[in-house]
């Protein structure tokens, strides 16, 4: 495996297909571009040039590499080394970052064209060679949403399916009248730290031992750890097609003229109709010309009645006045127009009395992403940015999200955001040290503000944790790395896999992937009880929309069988009977650990973690 690119992702991808896959793995960062790491099957190789050439290339090994993966920050980098690639090894598997999604699934497309034109003997030639694109912004944005706000669901939408996942408190802290407020869910995804004594918990990684949270733990497990949080699975179904929802980029009309300027606009208008009816009940003339002289006599064009009846000389004089009050009227209008539009392409500022809502520190390609989730999910938010040419703040013009522009370390700036009246902080600048600046001094003005922050060293983030639990013992603080949210993605992705998706639990990663049973020794021929694995994997739903899956003479039958009628809709079944046989026809979605995952695709030299429920040792791995 080739791993190229110049940030913490590719270390960290580097190291999980090392560590959790046992492959070889060729690390190509720029000079200079920080520490070499320490796996043993890692090869650090530096290069001078971003993007490499081809000289670089062919030394990391990639003419007969079985995978590599562009990580640069740049997508114009990682398409250009991903062409100069495909050239060099067209049967290479390529995973791109990218954060241009269109962009993306079109490069996608023209790199595998590109294969078949530069061999024409590589399809259907054994390898797989796709190129998958792929967003650590879009794998991570959920989960950082989800952390900042509490209680709401966990969502992970990838190839047309939807899970859903909810953080539970124990049942000993409900309030009585909440006490029905949510089922037991479909299956216990995890087991917190977080107690009915402990309601922080100790936010855990996999390297915090006992203190970690437990994934995918067995139905003795749940009953034992009673008083703990979980993490159940409510759904698992089809994502529906929705239209997308047009946003507005502009001012509406509601938006152009204040209340009064509208209220003043209508009575002048009344007051031209009625001096049209006047004019023609007293003159004789049709209400039409009555109207088009009483016009003129408003904007002071007509001729003087002069010699004409009483009646029609005072009306004159009536819709001179008139035109007097309308002059300012159309002034004050133009002007609020002109407010208008132009407060539609300037930033929002945070209204007053703003409370209870979400400062979101940071609009890089992180914060842009959670700013759009949290704006989906209806949360009340404030951002600050001290670039005002991020990317992130076109997107909070066009939603209308109010903007402090400013350095978050100099006073006053989160004074601007309302932080005494906030919820919730979410620091997620790629500098460490300033997101933890920020939550500090966050927590000095608010000291129940709930804050979560964006950190990638583990170490450091659990001395931070205990820290401010110390200093703030009735306070939630939390912490989460992007590279270790989606470092799962594009290492399976590496593998030949694609992962629909992963949740945080607390600092461990639980990953969400579609298996075709065939092939697969550890479910093949197994019930759905018999191939749970705890702690390691277990199979959430079967997919019905492949026909195969449930037709034919090797269709499944007995107690455990299970039928869909030709009449259903093809979908998710997720209520499986645990005496269900998986059949290699089969294809289900799986909840994994990463170690877990990795023993399923066949690739880990030693077993995961756990034992299955009847009791057997794991299976060997067959791929």
């Amino acid at each position: 495996m080739v791993v190229c690119g110049d940030d913490a992702l590719a270390h960290r991808i580097a190291g999980e297909l090392a560590e959790v896959y046992r492959q070889t793995v060729v690390l190509v960062a720029p000079s200079g571009g920080g520490p070499d790491t320490a796996e043993p099957r890692v090869r650090v190789q530096h290069a001078d040039r971003i993007p490499p050439d081809e000289p670089t290339l062919i030394e990391a090994g990639v003419r007969r590499a079985q995978a590599l993966a562009l990580l640069y920050e740049d997508d114009e980098v990682n398409m250009r080394a991903a062409f100069l690639a495909r050239r060099l090894n067209p049967h290479i598997r390529l995973v791109l970052r990218m954060y241009n999604r269109n962009l993306g699934h079109r490069m996608a497309e023209l790199l595998d064209q590109a294969r078949g034109q530069t061999d024409p003997t590589a399809h259907g030639d054994g390898h797989d060679a796709t190129t998958i694109v792929l967003s650590d912004a879009d794998t991570a944005a959920p989960a950082l949403a989800a952390t900042a706000v509490t209680g709401t669901r966990k969502i992970v939408q990838a190839d047309g399916l939807l899970l859903r996942a909810a953080e539970r408190i124990p049942a000993e802290r409900i309030p009585a009248e909440h006490d029905d407020a949510a089922g037991p869910g479909l299956v216990t995804l995890a087991l917190l730290s977080s107690t009915t004594d402990d309601p922080a918990g100790a936010d855990g990684s996999d390297r915090s031992g006992r203190l970690a949270p437990r994934l995918l733990p067995d139905d003795a497990e749940v009953r034992a750890a009673a008083g703990h949080g979980t993490v159940v699975l409510e759904a698992v179904t089809h994502e529906p097609a929705l239209p997308r929802r047009r946003e507005s980029r502009g001012a509406s009309p509601r938006e152009l003229l204040s209340p009064r300027v509208r209220w003043a606009l209508a009575g002048v208008c009344a007051a031209v109709v009625a001096l049209a009816v006047a004019s023609s009940v007293t003159t004789g003339d049709h209400l039409l010309h009555a109207a088009y002289l009483t016009l003129l006599d408003l904007f002071a064009i007509g001729d003087p009645a002069v010699g004409e009846p009483t009646a029609r000389q005072v009306l004159q004089i009536l819709a001179g006045l008139l035109g007097l009050v309308l002059l300012p009227l159309l002034i004050a209008g133009a002007l609020e127009a002109l407010g208008a539009y132009r407060s539609a392409a300037a930033l929002r500022r945070p209204p007053r009395g703003l409370t209870g809502h979400v400062v979101l520190l940071g609009l890089g390609r992180v914060g842009t992403r959670v700013l759009v989730q949290l704006h989906e999910l209806g949360v009340p938010l404030v951002c600050v940015e001290d670039d005002p040419e991020a990317r992130g703040v076109a997107h909070a013009r066009t939603l209308r999200v109010p903007v402090v522009l400013g350095d978050v370390t100099q006073e006053g700036v989160l004074e601007a955001a309302k932080i005494h009246r906030a919820r919730a902080l979410l620091a997620l600048t790629s500098a460490d040290t300033t997101n933890l600046e920020a939550a500090l001094y966050a927590r000095t003005l608010n000291p129940d503000l709930l804050v979560a922050l964006r950190l990638y060293d583990d170490e450091f983030a659990s001395t931070v944790y205990r820290t401010l639990r110390t200093a703030h013992p009735d306070a939630l603080t939390r912490s989460r790395s992007v590279s270790t949210l989606a470092a799962p993605a594009f290492a399976t992705a590496m593998m030949g896999r694609q992962i629909l998706g992963a949740i945080a639990v607390e600092r461990r990663v639980l990953v969400f992937a579609a298996l075709d049973i065939a092939g697969q020794p550890q479910l093949e021929g197994r019930t759905v009880a018999e191939a749970f694995r705890p702690g390691a994997w277990r199979v959430l739903a079967l997919d019905t929309s492949a026909p195969e899956a449930l037709e034919g003479p090797d269709a499944p039958a007995g107690p455990g069988a299970l039928r869909v009628s030709a009449a259903e809709p093809p979908g998710l079944l997720w209520d499986l009977h645990p005496g269900y046989v998986l059949h290699p026809g089969d294809r289900v979605v799986v909840a994994a650990t990463r170690a877990g995952l990795a023993e399923l695709l066949g690739r880990a030299g030693a077993p995961a973690a756990g034992r299955t429920s009847s009791g057997a040792p794991p299976s060997t791995p067959g791929r």
